[in-house]
C-alpha cells in the first residue's frame, strides 16, 4: 500500500493545557507555564500563541525575559497532568491506527502511517487527519497541527513550515513539492535534522541553501561528511527510507541523573546530592534487574568551566554503597573549590542481575545482608512513594531529595 505518512503535533502543548483546564482561548490568553515563586531564571515551559505572535514571546526563554503583559497569568507546571493528557492523545491515535503504525516521538509530537487505512475509512489523507485532529479538540480541548507527506521527513518538514502556521493547521507536501516549498525553507538550519554544525560545515564548502545541498556532487559530500553526505543529498531532494514501524533501539544504553542548582555549591556540599542522585539512580537500576560496570560524574561550575569522569568498576554491580564510592573518588579527585551549579551522574556497562559477583573483600553475608535491605527499601518506595523513607540527611538545609521526589523532569507533578 502507499505510505502516507501523518506527525501530528499539540500547539504549544503545556500552555495549552493549561488553557484547556480554564477553558481559556489560546490565541486571546497571555498564559505562560512557568513557577512564579522560582527564581528570575526558571526556564520557561511554554508560552501561549497569543504572546508568541502578539508579544514576539519564545518557549526558549527564563522568566525574566518575559515581557511585562497585563493580565499574564503565571501557570505552576504540573508535569503529571501534561503526561496524562498526552497519554489521552496517543490512546486517540491508537483508535485510527494500529500501534505498529504509531511512533510517538516526544510528548506533543507523534508520526502515523495513515496509509494503510485510507479505503477503510474511504478518505482521504487530509480528511483523516481532520478527524483525529476534531477528536483531540472535542475529547480534550487540545489544538492539534499536522503535516502529511510521502515519508517521515517531509511530513516534519510540511508541519514545521507550513501546517503549524494557519487554520486549519493541515499541510501536505509531496515529491513535487521539494523544488517549490523544501528548497525554498530558509535558513538552512530550519530543516529537521540540519544543525548549526552542520550548516557551518555546508557553508565552508560553498552550500547556504537547501537546493544548493540538493544539487551538490555527492563525492565532495562524501569527502566531506561520509555516509552522512548521502543521507544529507537524499533528505535535500526529499527522500527518506525511514520506516514507522523499524523501532530504534540502542546498542549502547544508559541511566543517568541530573540537575540544575539554584544557587552555588561548594565540592564538599554537592557531595550530600551526589549521594542522594545515586540512591535514586541505582533503585531503578535495580528495577531494570541490571548491574552497572561503569559510573561517570560530572559537575558543571560557576566559571562556565566544567569536568566529566568516567570510571570502569572492577565488577558490575547495583550495590548503592559501592556505586557512590566510585561516584565519590572521582568526583573529589577531579573537583577544584569553584562553586558547583550543576550536577550529574550516569551508569554504563550493564548486566544482568541473574548472578551477582561478590567482594572477596567483605564479608559474605554482610553483602547479602545488605543486598536484602535494599531490596526492602525499594518495596516501600513503590508501594508508598519515594518520600516514604529518606536518609536523615535529607533534613538537612541543603538537601534536595524531598524536593525532587516531588517533581518530574525538574518540575512540579
Amino acid at each position: 500500500m502507499e505510505k502516507v505518512i501523518a506527525i501530528i503535533d499539540l500547539k504549544s502543548f503545556y500552555a495549552s493545557c493549561e488553557c484547556a483546564c480554564r477553558h481559556l482561548d489560546i490565541f486571546k490568553t497571555p498564559l505562560v507555564c512557568v513557577d512564579p515563586y522560582r527564581s528570575e531564571n526558571s526556564v520557561v515551559m511554554s508560552v501561549t500563541p497569543f504572546l508568541k505572535e502578539k508579544y514576539g514571546c519564545s518557549n526558549v526563554c527564563r522568566k525574566k525575559d518575559l515581557p511585562n503583559v497585563p493580565g499574564m497569568i503565571f501557570a505552576v507546571p504540573r508535569m503529571s497532568y501534561y503526561l496524562t493528557l498526552s497519554c489521552k492523545v496517543v490512546s486517540i491515535f491508537l483508535d485510527f491506527v494500529s500501534e505498529e503504525d504509531l511512533h510517538v516521538y516526544s510528548v506533543d509530537e507523534s508520526f502515523l502511517n495513515i496509509g494503510p487505512y485510507l479505503k477503510m475509512y474511504r478518505c482521504t489523507a487530509e480528511e483523516l487527519v481532520a478527524k483525529i485532529q476534531k477528536t483531540i479538540w472535542d475529547k480534550l480541548g487540545l489544538l492539534a497541527t499536522a503535516g502529511i507527506g510521502p515519508n517521515m521527513f517531509l511530513a516534519k518538514a510540511a508541519l514545521d513550515n507550513e501546517g503549524k502556521k494557519k487554520a486549519p493547521y493541515i499541510a501536505h507536501w509531496d515529491y513535487e513539492d521539494v523544488p517549490t516549498k523544501l528548497w525554498k525553507i530558509k535558513p538552512i538550519t530550519k530543516v529537521w535534522s540540519i544543525s548549526d554544525g552542520t550548516s557551518n560545515h555546508l557553508a565552508r564548502i560553498g552550500i547556504r541553501s537547501i537546493k544548493e545541498l540538493a544539487l551538490a556532487p555527492i563525492d565532495l559530500l562524501r569527502k566531506e561528511f561520509g555516509i552522512m553526505g548521502d543521507q544529507l543529498k537524499d533528505l535535500a531532494n526529499g527522500i527518506d527510507e525511514s520506516d514507522i514501524q523499524d523501532k530504534y533501539v540502542p546498542q549502547n544504553t544508559s541511566l543517568s541523573c541530573g540537575q540544575t542548582l539554584i544557587r552555588g555549591y561548594f565540592p564538599d556540599e554537592a557531595l550530600l546530592l551526589l549521594r542522594e542522585m545515586n540512591d535514586e539512580l541505582s533503585q531503578r537500576l535495580r528495577e531494570q534487574d541490571a548491574l552497572a560496570g561503569k559510573v561517570s560524574v560530572y559537575a558543571g561550575y560557576e566559571d562556565g568551566t566544567a569536568f566529566n569522569k568516567s570510571w570502569t568498576l572492577p565488577y558490575k554491580t547495583d550495590d548503592t554503597d559501592t556505586l557512590y564510592e566510585a561516584i565519590e573518588d572521582m568526583f573529589l579527585a577531579c573537583t577544584n573549590n569553584v562553586r558547583i551549579r550543576g550536577l550529574g551522574i550516569s551508569y554504563g556497562s550493564f548486566g544482568k542481575a541473574d548472578s551477582v559477583q561478590l567482594s572477596l573483600f567483605e564479608d559474605q553475608e554482610d553483602q547479602i545482608e545488605h543486598s536484602k535491605l535494599s531490596d526492602a527499601l525499594d518495596s516501600i518506595h513503590r508501594m508508598f512513594g519515594d518520600n516514604s523513607v529518606l536518609r536523615a540527611s535529607a533534613l538537612l538545609k541543603n538537601s534536595t531529595a524531598m524536593r525532587r521526589n516531588e517533581q518530574i523532569g525538574g518540575h512540579r507533578r
